[in-house]
């Protein structure tokens, strides 16, 4: 396999694993906040590798569509599904969630994690997203935001490291960003970091999925010079970043 381009999403891909702030833990609050079930027809944006459109399948038996601008990401997802037997319960597609092939009023439920802080035009997906939502319906997002404003420096050392090159917002941005698309009974929960929640993102994979991200991390630093450069260039988090660095769920009615 050609070595991937080196950037944080492309890494993401080619590992094949997903990231979010808050693991497995969070996932499953959104799931439960957006009521998700059954007979839930649901839309994941950003879906990366397919792990939480994949889980929904199995453990829920809902139908699920997972779209993401990356056509990496696109094929790990179709691989897992094949690997977890949910195939003819989850369809995934190249999709931009600024501009959703889906007509109006479409799903139960929309919902993304750890995507609108990488995409400028927040309020234009936030818009697609109620926009594809039945009315009644959710749209549950967990997002990073700032939970005070932070120095100048911090904010470019995180652009930095997790190629963030929007802003972030703080917590009154992302409320104004639901109710600017018509979203109401906005439920909101807010996080600081925590160790425990973060390891809880192990529960999302197997062991065979923990081995093989292992060895193509492996394989990739010890064959390529530029990953190893990357690498050590996002090696240090700023002192004092989770002081003002936390995220939230939140999930709003159509």
């Amino acid at each position: 396999m050609a070595d991937p381009e080196i950037s944080y999403f492309e890494l993401q891909a080619y590992v094949g694993t997903t990231k979010h702030m808050g693991g497995f833990e969070t996932t499953k609050a959104l799931i439960e906040l957006c009521h998700i079930g059954k007979d839930t027809y649901l839309l994941e944006i950003g879906c990366g590798v397919g792990a939480t459109a994949c889980y929904l399948a199995k453990k829920y038996g809902c139908r699920v569509v997972g779209v993401d601008i990356s056509e990496a990401m696109i094929a790990r997802s179709n691989e897992r599904a094949q690997r977890e037997g949910v195939e003819d319960s989850v369809e995934f597609r190249v999709a931009d969630a600024q501009d959703l092939p889906f007509e109006n009023a479409l799903f139960d439920v929309v919902i993304g994690e750890s995507v609108l802080t990488f995409i400028k035009d927040k309020q234009r997906v936030v818009g697609e997203c109620a926009r594809v939502t039945r009315p009644g319906g959710y749209v549950g997002l967990n997002e990073e935001l700032w939970i005070e404003t932070p120095p100048a420096p911090m904010v470019e050392h995180v652009r930095h490291i997790w190629d963030i090159k929007p802003d972030i917002p703080t917590l009154e941005g992302w409320m104004a960003l639901l109710g600017g698309a018509g979203l109401r009974d906005v439920v909101v929960r807010t996080y600081k970091f925590s160790t425990r929640r973060e390891s809880s993102q192990i529960q999302r994979y197997g062991f065979q999925d923990m081995w093989r991200m292992f060895y193509r991390t492996l394989f990739l630093y010890v064959k390529n010079p530029t990953f190893r450069k990357y690498m050590a260039g996002r090696r240090y988090l700023p002192k004092d970043l989770f002081e003002y660095l936390g995220y939230a769920i939140f999930v709003g009615r159509k």
